[in-house]
């Protein structure tokens, strides 16, 4: 009975849930402070991009590569009909509409990086995507907040749940 209501009333079922990490070490003109793009980004997500359940705290980390400005970083779980390809496009068109440019040296400061951390379907790997990311295991700036809001997601390569890895990095 449920089903059919939920089927007249138009709601969609997520297929997938995914695990987006949400990065930002440049001021906007428009919105603001890294802290406040990442949780405007959160927000933006939630609806355009499917449904989302659980985001962690916003936390303040050193930056990698030759950007000298701190960034704010985030992590959140979306729930979305979306497969990876697909919803990769999606990120990508939110981080160019605000200001992202995908060229030049790698981490580099930017407005907005949005990134697919893990997903429900365990692993993709083709030119444009991996996921599991790579080095999500190596950074306590994605795998902290990862940690806080799926503590017991398991990496699909280790076998460890996120609250594992996060305490093995201590």
């Amino acid at each position: 009975m449920r089903r059919l209501r939920d089927d007249l009333v138009g709601v969609a079922k997520a297929d997938h849930t995914y695990v987006i990490a949400l990065g930002s070490n440049q001021r906007h003109q428009l919105f603001g402070r890294p802290r406040e793009i990442v949780a405007m980004a959160m927000e933006l997500l939630d609806g355009t991009a499917g449904t989302v359940t659980a985001c962690s705290h916003i936390v303040d980390s050193d930056p990698v590569g030759p950007s000298q400005r701190r960034f704010a970083n985030a992590a959140l779980l979306l729930e979305t009909r979306l497969n990876p390809l697909s919803l990769l496009a999606v990120l990508h068109e939110a981080e160019a509409a605000l200001g992202r440019q995908r060229r030049g040296q790698r981490w580099q400061t930017r407005v907005l990086d949005l990134d697919i951390v893990l997903w429900s379907g365990g692993i993709v790997a083709t030119h444009d995507l991996i996921i599991p990311h790579p080095l999500f295991r190596e950074r306590d700036f994605v795998l902290g907040p990862a940690a806080e809001i799926a503590p017991d997601w398991r990496d699909p390569l280790s076998g460890f749940t996120l609250r594992q890895l996060a305490a093995r990095r201590g």
